[in-house]
């Protein structure tokens, strides 16, 4: 089975280089196929140039340049629309997520998940630098679902989700422009049936570069993808009654 790594990145230059090399270096040690799909969504630092000497150094690494507009949403989706693999992973640009952890979700789909869900809030998880307000919105926004959902899952807005190529087919059209696409995928797949395992992860804040979430634009972007899918999931569950 052959991995995709999709890695949306905007003005990541203080990270970009070793969080690819980390994560090339894992997989080859694990002997995972893999390629990497480096979405530079508008970059104006060197995050380009960065790009195209990994690209040019190692032929399993495929560079998407974006133009306007912007949107981490945008770039997630263009990446998923170029993958060439039996599966994906979307990870971050900045270094907070573990290479070791995309393993886990890949042992997961080879067991024979549909999905690898990870959790920064269980046992054996480990977060470090994690603000305090956007954590007390992380831990209400994830309740919130939980409940409206009925499911255990307790972090699904964290964007860094391994699936199956057949599930990202089945959940398409992707809507979400920004960070709202979090929740869309997930939700959308568990709507649709799909077997997920959930597993604990590691998550460090970024040490370098700015944070491209703001909380107060976000939020209404987040509800609107929670009831969209929530609107899904009502219709999906008349439509089988029918």
């Amino acid at each position: 089975m052959k991995l995709s790594v999709v890695i949306p990145a905007h003005n990541e230059e203080g990270t970009i280089k070793n969080t690819i090399r980390e994560i090339v270096e894992t997989l080859l040690k694990e002997k995972i196929s893999y390629e990497i799909v480096l979405v530079n969504d508008n970059s104006t630092d060197n995050t380009a140039h960065i790009a195209a000497e990994l690209s040019k150094n190692d032929a399993n690494i495929k560079v998407v340049t974006r133009t306007p507009p912007g949107g981490f949403g945008r770039a997630v989706r263009e990446g998923l629309d170029n993958i060439s693999g039996d599966a994906v992973v979307i990870c971050m640009g900045d270094a907070s997520d573990s290479p070791a952890d995309i393993v886990k979700y890949f042992r997961k789909l080879e067991e024979g998940f549909d999905c690898a869900f990870g959790s920064r809030f269980i046992k054996g998880a480990h977060v470090a630098g994690y603000p305090v307000v956007k954590l007390i919105f992380n831990r209400l926004g994830n309740l919130l679902i939980k409940y409206m959902f009925g499911i255990k899952y307790n972090d699904t807005s964290n964007a860094f989700k391994a699936y199956k190529r057949q599930v990202i087919e089945s959940v398409k059209p992707i809507v979400s422009n920004h960070f709202n696409i979090t929740v869309e995928i997930p939700l959308k797949a568990i709507n649709r049936g799909y077997s997920y395992a959930i597993v604990p992860i590691s998550w460090y804040g970024r040490t370098s570069g700015v944070s491209k979430h703001k909380l107060a634009e976000l939020q209404r972007k987040y509800f609107f993808s929670i009831f969209y899918a929530l609107l899904e999931k009502i219709l999906l569950k008349d439509e089988l009654k029918h």
